[in-house]
């Protein structure tokens, strides 16, 4: 009996102290990454005005789209009426998990006003666009991997990624599947 008791408070020490610790320095949810399973990494940038921080993690409880272009990239201009229109659709929308849809644009531009003129040109009404202004050298743009745009990570509510580089109808029949009615 007395060894029992031992095994017993030995087994429940160890399951504190591991299974515990793990979950509470996040061992125990997904790696933070960029491929479809990992936790998106975070990122927080000056909006296109430089009046304000805007953190993607700030965003959760929604679907995100973080799409990575530029002014000056000509397949982004081309994708980015999909993206509006895909905004415009999903922005409304009532998705099973989430209290909606918006998109975090990340600029790999060097200029302010050539993307502030791209965003006006282009109709990208949604508020959350972000920039360092280093182009390829961008924070971003190294932490996500990127080396080519556009390029784009659709995040679910508890920040994870559930999608990337969807483009045309592949974004619409992505969101497609997660929303409840439009």
């Amino acid at each position: 009996m007395q060894r029992t008791r031992t095994a017993i408070i030995t087994a429940i020490a160890l399951l504190t102290v591991y299974g515990f610790t793990d979950r509470m320095s996040g061992n125990g949810g997904p790696n933070i990454g960029t491929n479809i399973g990992d936790r998106a990494p975070e990122l927080a940038y000056f909006n296109v005005d430089s009046t304000r921080v805007l953190k993607l993690s700030d965003l959760r409880g929604k679907y995100v789209l973080i799409d990575f272009w530029a002014s000056w990239c000509g397949p982004c201009r081309r994708e980015n009426p999909n993206v509006v229109q895909a905004y415009e659709k999903y922005s409304k929308a009532k998705f099973k998990d989430a209290k909606g849809f918006t998109i975090y644009s990340v600029s790999l531009d060097k200029n302010r006003e050539s993307w502030r003129r791209a965003i006006e040109q282009d109709h990208l009404s949604w508020s959350d666009h972000v920039s360092d202004l280093k182009a390829w050298s961008s924070e971003a743009a190294r932490l996500y991997g990127i080396t080519g745009i556009p390029m784009n990570f659709l995040v679910d509510p508890d920040g994870v990624i559930v999608a990337k580089n969807l483009r045309g109808l592949a974004l619409h029949q992505e969101l497609d599947k997660r929303i409840k009615s439009l």
